[in-house]
């Protein structure tokens, strides 16, 4: 294990990720890792995190806030929409330095979604929420132009938007192919990841709430699902809180968010696409809310919550603690970079410690 860390390191330090490692450093492992915090100057909760690039970064959070980076976290703009500040942005999804879309959690009308073209110097309204029963939660996007967006439970099914045009308009799919909700289910607006996608076409839904805590898999971005439950706890406070899937090997994360330091049955795993699950054999220490594949290695994840993060070499059996600092999400880039944010204005970078 500690082999694969130190190959591990020395790609993110190639990728220009980490820093050079100082020859005091001794021999390296994952606990060389840690987070970097980036200076942001505000105080705002950032649950929506979308990570570009190593120099390219958005975060959407409380009193609808928006940041961008485009010098690798060296220096934030806030870029909110005016006239927000009662919006809570809990996802974004940018393309590139110019293009994002945000999502703004809520019942009713307070679920909205926005878009700029110009690195939120303007923002355009695209949808604003017309029914009082959807509360929309999280949002994933295939490519540039094909996404998704996600309802908790209308009329007993869960309510998913679609948008061919990168956001600038959406319609409500059908709801024939979606399973019944059990009673109390629905999502976690927790870390924007609650819909996420792999490929083409493939997207999945992680819930609580209800007696089980369940993914839901659909292979025609969103038309029809299957679902099946998971090892996780599930209760008005636990369930899958986000999900992070490469071609069939995926991982779900969540717990308790009333009972942080508690990792039981808070992680799992699949290596056939959610269609079962298995528990690790070493677990994080408590409820994390976040995950993301690690681009430059198949079995190289990230999930992070209030009480720390965590790495995992094998793709998901085991999991080592790397950080004990408070994050919500993380996403990881194509060329390496990996990104965190939470409460209190918290983004950072990974970095060696």
């Amino acid at each position: 294990m500690r082999r694969v860390a130190t190959i591990v390191l020395l790609v993110l330090c190639g990728a220009g990720l980490l820093p050079a490692i100082p020859a005091s450093a001794g021999p390296m492992s994952e606990d060389h890792l840690s987070w970097q915090l980036t200076p942001t100057g505000v105080t705002a909760r950032f649950r929506g995190l979308s990570a570009v690039s190593r120099t390219v970064a958005w975060a959407g959070g409380s009193l609808g806030t928006v940041l961008r980076t485009t010098d690798g976290g060296k220096t934030w703009q806030n870029v909110s929409p005016p006239g927000v500040a009662d919006l809570q942005f809990r996802d974004i999804e940018a393309f590139d330095a110019s293009n994002a879309v945000i999502l703004s959690i809520g019942p009713g009308d307070t679920s909205r979604v926005y878009r700029t073209n110009d690195g939120g110097a303007h923002w355009m309204e695209t949808f604003r929420n017309p029914d009082p029963n959807a509360f929309y939660d999280c949002m994933a996007f295939f490519d540039r132009r094909h996404g998704l967006a996600l309802s908790d439970p209308v009329d007993g099914k869960f309510r998913v938007l679609s948008t061919s045009d990168g956001g600038s308009s959406w319609s409500v799919l059908p709801n024939a192919g979606m399973p019944a909700a059990l009673d109390g289910e629905f999502a976690f607006a927790a870390s924007g990841q609650c819909v996420t996608v792999d490929g083409d076409r493939d997207a999945w839904i992680a819930s609580g709430g209800g007696a089980q805590a369940r993914v839901f898999h659909s292979r025609d971005r969103g038309v029809h699902w299957t679902v099946g439950a998971t090892p996780l706890a599930s209760s008005g406070s636990a369930g899958v809180f986000a999900t992070a899937f490469r071609e069939r090997d995926g991982i779900a994360v969540g717990g308790d968010f009333n009972n942080p330091t508690n990792g039981v049955d808070a992680l799992a795993f699949t290596r056939n696409g959610a269609r079962s699950w298995e528990k690790p054999a070493t677990a994080p220490q408590g409820y994390r809310s976040g995950v993301a594949w690690y681009p430059f290695f198949n079995t190289v994840a990230f999930a992070v919550g209030p009480t720390g993060s965590d790495l995992t070499l094998d793709g998901g059996r085991h999991w080592h603690q790397f950080d004990a600092g408070s994050f919500d999400t993380v996403d990881c880039t194509r060329d390496g970079a990996c990104w965190a944010s939470g409460e209190q204005g918290r983004v950072a970078t990974l970095r060696l410690s």
